[in-house]
């Protein structure tokens, strides 16, 4: 089949092929997960970013 003879070969691009269809399979499944919720100290660290570039700027 195309002039391949062996079949190590054949397995090969099979495997190729399969793995890529497995990480579309799970990007797509996995696309709109969130990361961790956002946690109180996350928001205050923001906050005090913000004013100390503003303060900078």
């Amino acid at each position: 089949m195309l002039g391949i003879d062996d079949p190590l070969i054949w397995s090969a691009y099979l495997l190729c092929v399969l793995s890529a269809l497995l990480c579309v399979v799970y990007g797509a499944v996995n696309w709109n997960k969130g990361d961790e919720p956002v946690q109180p100290e996350d928001i205050e660290w923001a906050k005090e970013e913000k004013t100390e570039v503003e303060d900078v700027l």
